[in-house]
């Protein structure tokens, strides 16, 4: 059993942490508990980041405002930023530094071979594009990009959030795993079904690798049997993303009458608690923190037998898996879902039950600070 963080609150007394990640956001999201953890045993913490405009300030952490284009390939402009992370970490001059996302691992990675002093970990969360097409060009980058990582990491920490993942960068040294970036099972929490037509939630960017096609198709077809059905699109579009849902796809969409974009909320507590059941069947993952959110608040999961997500549902148990990729499973999985509540309510018992135990913040925290106690000096 790992031990609690708390088990050794002098080690990182003093230490400079420094996380490096593409959007505050999403460090917010994902990455703020490990932060106040590291925080909270004395480090002093900062993040490199995009700032978000109008983010209230974030306890204990200082934010150090890194403009760039997480989705440039220019290179002047890459150079640039490359030339600014290396200098930033001359100036901070960190104990560790954290590098969140293959884009931020990449260029932190490189930075940290300038600045010897410095340990370096890597968090590979989900791997996009490049690894969810099978393409000329995606093979290719895939590729080009394994062997520049091979290189790269074979000093540093490695912590991937599924076996899967583990394979791939097996040929990396210092390897970890640790199941994603928790949930708040505090905030999450079970809440009984709301009265009404039955609500379908899809949370996730509006990209095509997360299964969109298929959410959107099923919904049509869900129409005429269950003319009272509700299916939720909730996330924000990414324009730069190569795999973006157009604007106006998404207002096509909501013209079939039982689909509704909400775009990216911020009360998505309350959104899972006015749903039920909650369907993502994308291509590929990391760990989907919409998933974990979906289980520890209470409410079964449709979703797809592939990397990532077949880690947080076992059929039959919490959820139903359906293969990636495909829409006649899918539409055959809501229906069952739709049609029986006692299997709802069954499955998102379960779902809590798995989430307060495999994948709660306080121990996904605890894990990954153990791994980085204990990194090779």
């Amino acid at each position: 059993m790992s031990p609690s963080h708390e088990a050794m609150p002098s080690f990182f007394k003093g230490k400079k942490v420094l996380f490096f990640v593409t959007e505050e956001l999403y460090f917010r999201s994902h990455r703020l508990a490990l932060a106040q953890a590291l925080h909270h045993e004395g480090a002093v913490v900062s993040v490199a980041t995009v700032p978000a405009i109008g983010a209230p300030p974030m306890t204990g952490i200082r934010l150090l405002p890194f403009p760039w284009d997480r989705k440039s390939l220019n290179p002047w402009k890459e150079g640039k930023a490359l030339t600014r992370l290396i200098r930033l970490l001359r100036q901070e001059n960190p104990d560790y530094l954290i590098n969140v996302s293959l884009k931020p691992v990449l260029y932190g990675a490189v930075a940290a071979l300038f600045q010897k002093r410095v340990r370096c970990f890597n968090l590979i969360t989900g791997l996009g594009y490049i690894f969810t097409e099978n393409t000329i060009k995606a093979n290719g980058l895939r590729d080009i990009l394994l062997l520049v990582l091979r290189f790269l990491l074979k000093s540093t920490g490695v912590i991937v959030q599924n076996p899967d993942d583990l394979r791939i960068f097996r040929f990396a040294p210092h390897l970890f795993l640790v199941k994603g970036s928790g949930v708040d099972c505090a905030h999450f929490t079970p809440q009984l079904e709301p009265e009404g037509p039955c609500t379908i939630i899809f949370p996730a960017r509006m990209l095509w690798h997360k299964g969109i096609q298929e959410f959107v198709t099923a919904a049509q077809y869900l129409k005429e049997p269950f003319p009272e059905a509700r299916f939720w699109l909730v996330g924000r579009s990414d324009p730069k993303n190569p795999a973006a849902v157009p604007l106006e796809t998404l207002r096509r969409w909501e013209q079939l009458g039982n689909v509704t974009w909400l775009g990216e909320r911020e009360d998505m507590a309350s959104l899972y608690a006015a749903a039920h059941i909650v369907c993502l069947p994308s291509y590929r993952e990391g760990a989907p923190k919409a998933l974990l959110e979906a289980a520890a608040s209470g409410r079964p999961i449709v979703t797809t037998d592939t990397v990532g997500c077949r880690e947080i549902v076992c059929h039959g148990d919490n959820g139903l898996l359906v293969p990636p990729r495909t829409v006649e499973p899918l539409i055959e999985a809501l229906s069952a879902l739709i049609r029986s509540p006692q299997e709802r309510l069954r499955m998102g018992r379960r779902g809590r039950e798995r989430a307060v135990q495999e994948f709660a913040q306080e121990k996904i925290c605890a894990e990954t600070l153990q791994i980085i106690r204990h990194f090779p000096a």
